[in-house]
């Protein structure tokens, strides 16, 4: 597998793979019901959003290497027990977009009901922009329950430098 020779990009896509590993890592820990919370004034439970944060990674990681997306369960996870799917999918198409970080340049396709076209380093950028929103609206949805599992700080790019053991 060939990655980014830039080093900047290819720690970024490690941090987000590891982020969302340590997301998956957390939200199994928690009771059921966690995943029906929701953050006061938005309808999306964390099931809801961490069902759309790894179907979204397929997404991307299809259109960046034109290969099949990732297989996701078609609803959101009912149980702790059924993230364990959900975090090996998203493990997938955070390794795929690693790799085709390694291609900056140059367009995506995407045809639908209409065709985008978007640079590749703007859909390289969206998928960890994305991911990283979405664990904020996650980690909020808890914190509005009284449920603080999670402390982004220990998920940022620092921590990732101490986890990795090459210091922040």
């Amino acid at each position: 597998m060939t990655y980014s020779s830039d080093p900047v990009t290819d720690r970024l896509f490690r941090h987000m793979a590891w982020a969302n590993a340590q997301l998956f890592a957390t939200l199994q820990h928690l009771p059921d019901a966690t995943l029906q919370y929701a953050e006061p004034g938005n309808s999306w439970t964390v099931a809801m959003t961490v069902h759309h944060l790894v179907e979204a990674a397929a997404f991307y990681a299809q259109r960046l290497d034109d290969q099949p997306a990732p297989q996701v369960a078609s609803t959101p996870p009912h149980r702790s027990a059924d993230l364990q799917a959900l975090a090996h999918a998203c493990a997938v198409a955070d390794a795929r977009m690693r790799v085709a970080a390694a291609t900056p340049h140059g367009v995506v396709v995407r045809s639908g009901a209409a065709t985008l076209t978007r640079a590749r380093a703007t859909v390289l950028a969206q998928a960890i922009h994305h991911a990283t929103e979405h664990r904020a609206q996650i980690a909020g949805a808890l914190v509005a329950h009284g449920i603080s599992a999670i402390n982004l700080d220990d998920w940022d790019v620092w921590a990732y430098g101490d986890a990795e053991g090459l210091g922040a």
